[in-house]
């Protein structure tokens, strides 16, 4: 793995973040040095022998093609008033549980798994929610609003464009 990938005796939602984003870099670097250069070659004529890779679309896909993936769905729960992370795994199973990518912990109750290009990693749900919501500190925002540059003090002239920042 040359991206930094994590796996821990206990992974929660930033371990999930760094894997999606190092399954993003993992594509990025097969489709540009395997595939399209491979295409070019073909195009080009050049004779070559065709290289075999692993191809993490649908791992990706798993995680972010809407409408129903992990980051959707977790985005979803955390608008319910009665949202939770059990609500969260709860959905998780009953929708993805037949994706190949996706793993049921049967001997969890807080946990699920993904299959990830470098490995299968288990995420502990507990925190999810609180984690993923995107609420920004007062003094940020105050920062923002105090630009001299009018499209950045723009972006939060009221504060509760924030998403109830204080957080």
């Amino acid at each position: 793995d040359i991206f930094g990938f994590e796996n821990f005796q206990v992974n929660s939602f930033e371990q999930m973040c760094i894997n999606y984003a190092n399954e993003k870099l993992q594509q990025y670097f097969n489709q540009h040095i395997f595939k399209l250069e491979q295409d070019e070659y073909t195009k080009e004529q050049i004779p070559w022998d065709s290289i075999q890779f692993v191809d993490n679309q649908e791992c990706l896909d798993l995680i972010e093609k809407k409408p129903i993936c992990v980051l959707s769905m977790l985005d979803e729960e955390c608008k319910f008033p009665n949202g939770s992370d059990a609500s969260l795994l709860e959905k998780l199973h009953s929708k993805m549980e037949k994706h190949k990518f996706y793993v049921r912990n049967k001997r969890s109750r807080t946990a699920f798994g993904i299959l990830h290009y470098a490995g299968e990693v288990q995420y502990e749900s507990p925190g999810f929610l609180d984690k993923n919501k995107d609420t920004l500190f007062d003094d940020l925002v105050l920062l923002i609003q105090a630009s001299r540059t009018a499209f950045i003090s723009g972006l939060f002239a009221d504060k509760e464009a924030a998403g109830g920042a204080g957080a």
